[in-house]
């Protein structure tokens, strides 16, 4: 199975212009958004909170739920595909959306790899923390970018990290 074909979905009306104001006041809206999220279970393609979730749904649950997109969805995605094929199908269904930066802030997205490729992400809460869908914790949780699951492959070794706005990327779009 392969994954979704990227695309950027339709943005809310009013979204665009951006200003500092939208975009800050969005950036704390999906903030909040995925605060809420937090204690709910983790289930591949989940996208009900409370009941299930993955770490991509997440992120589309909470730009919709914020009022940034209209509804979309990206699944079906191939359970486990980083584990077998280096194809990026999260990295290059987020770079649709985001511009990649060196230094996230809160709303932004954070990408890690696991396996093969870029394959999991959560949501900045702050410069070092973030909310994610985790397999292993089985849950939807708060993480920080220096906790050992997420900052090394093996001891010694960091696993790759990358950063993404979708304020870059609307800012592109919509001019501000």
């Amino acid at each position: 199975m392969d994954g979704p074909k990227p695309f950027l979905p339709g943005l809310v009306d009013g979204v665009l212009p951006m200003t500092n104001a939208k975009e800050a006041a969005q950036r704390a809206e999906i903030v909040r958004q995925a605060v809420s999220w937090v204690g709910t279970p983790y289930r591949q393609w989940g996208a009900s909170k409370g009941n299930a979730v993955d770490c991509g749904m997440l992120l589309v649950r909470c730009w919709i739920d914020a009022g940034v997109f209209e509804e979309f969805d990206t699944r079906p995605y191939p359970p486990e595909w980083h584990l077998h094929k280096p194809e990026q199908i999260y990295l290059r269904w987020v770079e649709t959306m985001a511009e990649e930066v060196a230094a996230p802030q809160a709303g932004d997205i954070a990408l890690f790899q696991f396996g093969r490729c870029f394959s999991h992400g959560g949501i900045m809460v702050s410069p070092t923390r973030l909310v994610h869908a985790n397999a292993h914790w089985k849950f939807c949780s708060y993480g920080d970018l220096f906790e050992t699951q997420l900052a090394l492959i093996r001891p010694g070794v960091p696993r790759p990290v990358r950063f993404f706005s979708v304020w870059a990327k609307l800012r592109q779009l919509g001019g501000a």
